[in-house]
């Protein structure tokens, strides 16, 4: 199964990250209609709005406004992966501390099953049905140190057509499969 969606990324010191990325997920609306969401970063720390509906359903200007920072990315959802829930809307926030990161995901990873139960079988929990929550964290996962090497780490492991934005609190990836098939 194949997941649709937009997802975009946007780093822009000392502009409106949030509506920016409104915008463009607006743009992107036709990639997805089930649900819409946005993360930002101000380099210290994450916030996250995510809801069902449509873009312009989902976003006011009191929400809009509480997403603060100079790091965003956004994410329409059109679910054939995972089921029709909030909990599977994105951005998501996997981790924790240190190690806390926010993706938005588009594609399908073949090989995501059996990443998510040896993940699983070393401890790692799961709040979602997403292959996103997956990716996360096999990136988590990674014995590097630095976000490249952990990205690159877990970027070899997966198979599938896809591609992403991650954002930590000071940085914003974006990443797609091998043959960029998803451009």
């Amino acid at each position: 199964m194949r997941e649709a969606c937009g997802v975009f990324g946007v780093y822009a010191p000392n502009e409106d990250v949030a509506r920016l990325t409104y915008f463009a997920l607006f743009a992107l609306q036709h990639r997805g209609q089930e649900s819409s969401g946005i993360a930002t970063s101000n380099g210290t720390s994450f916030k996250v709005f995510t809801k069902m509906g449509l873009v312009s359903q989902v976003f006011d200007e009191n929400t809009l406004s509480s997403l603060t920072g100079h790091l965003a990315i956004g994410h329409n959802r059109y679910s054939t992966r995972g089921s029709s829930h909030l909990r599977n809307a994105q951005p998501l926030l996997v981790g924790e501390g240190e190690n806390l990161i926010a993706i938005a995901h588009n594609g399908n990873i073949s090989n995501a099953e059996a990443i998510h139960k040896e993940l699983e079988d070393q401890g790692y929990t799961f709040h979602t049905s997403t292959d996103s929550e997956v990716i996360a964290n096999l990136i988590l996962s990674s014995p590097k140190k630095d976000w490249v090497s952990r990205i690159r780490y877990a970027m070899r492991r997966l198979q599938g057509a896809y591609s992403m934005v991650i954002m930590t609190k000071d940085c914003l990836f974006a990443v797609r499969d091998s043959l960029g098939v998803r451009p």
